[in-house]
């Protein structure tokens, strides 16, 4: 520690978790011993460690995120690292909810469905290629499921989720929210294809949206390069659930309430996305993952407090 200067990080119960994650890495213990009062390059953190500068580098991020180290860009365009404090005081959660983010949120990657009914055309693909057969239904019961960065379906059908609840039943909720990209299904693609989308949560009908195509014209921004076929990326859409009712956007969508969920610590959150066979729009879905479409991001589950 510097002489006559204490430089203390004091860390909330709602970030106590990702600074004890960064420190209980060896590496990462050994880069901020390494740093101790001198500022250093990631190449001779990597030469003073004995390994390599990649996996400093990403070590380097996990503890910069943490506010353990700062960062700043030296001449020669070459990162330079020091450390942000000497001490590290944690302030322990007094009362239910105090260890949870105002925003407490969960992703959940679109390959990891608990149930499903698909039919033709339809399919799941990954980062390197499709998984199992496309048209083939009963490739949506793979394992390799679980990598899936895009998933589709035509007509009607369903994928169902379970979120888990971070939340204590002590800590009265303000929301739920709940987002997507998603478009219609087509062969191929067509740009006017719209398709009604429903939401449900536990049972309960949240609300439709109806994208106006299966968007094929524009490449998406993250789809990757071996992806030739033709769908590229969808709409972002958010549900909310409030003490009031359901939403999207401004438009309110359901009378259901927050109460009405019958939200419970102890079970899963079931969220289906589901063509109904009797929509107007009866023309299926593409549900993209962080790595295809437009959006960085899969299904994402936000708890308001």
């Amino acid at each position: 520690m510097s002489q006559g200067t204490e430089r203390t990080k004091r860390v909330p119960p709602a970030q106590i978790q990702e600074v004890a994650k960064a420190l209980s890495g060896d590496l990462r213990l050994r880069i901020l011993e390494t740093l101790g009062d001198r500022t250093m390059s990631v190449s001779q953190l990597a030469e003073g460690l004995g390994v390599a500068q990649p996996t400093v580098s990403i070590n380097m991020q996990i503890l910069e995120q943490a506010g353990l180290v700062t960062t700043t860009q030296g001449a020669n365009r070459e990162k330079l690292c020091s450390r942000s404090c000497d001490d590290v005081r944690f302030e322990l959660p007094n009362a239910p909810g105090d260890a949870l983010h105002e925003l407490e949120e969960i992703v959940m990657p679109v390959g990891l469905y608990t149930s499903c009914s698909v039919q033709p055309t339809c399919g799941l693909a990954g980062m390197d290629g499709i998984i199992g057969c496309p048209d083939d239904p009963r490739s949506f019961y793979l394992p390799e499921r679980a990598g899936a960065e895009l998933l589709w379906f035509s007509g009607a059908g369903y994928v169902e989720y379970r979120f888990p609840n971070p939340v204590p039943p002590e800590l009265p909720l303000k929301g739920l929210r709940i987002s997507a990209e998603l478009c219609s299904e087509a062969i191929g693609f067509n740009e006017e294809w719209p398709s009604d989308i429903t939401l449900y949560v536990n049972g309960k009908r949240i609300g439709t949206v109806t994208p106006g195509g299966d968007y094929g014209q524009e490449r998406g921004k993250l789809t990757p390069t071996w992806w030739a076929y033709g769908t590229q990326h969808g709409d972002l859409y958010e549900w909310r659930i409030e003490g009031d009712g359901c939403y999207v956007g401004k438009q309110r969508t359901a009378d259901t309430t927050l109460d009405e969920l019958e939200l419970h610590f102890l079970r899963p959150i079931l969220v289906r996305f589901e063509v109904e066979p009797d929509a107007p729009n009866c023309r299926g879905l593409n549900l993209f993952g962080e790595q295809f479409g437009n959006y960085s991001q899969a299904i994402k589950m936000t708890f308001v407090k």
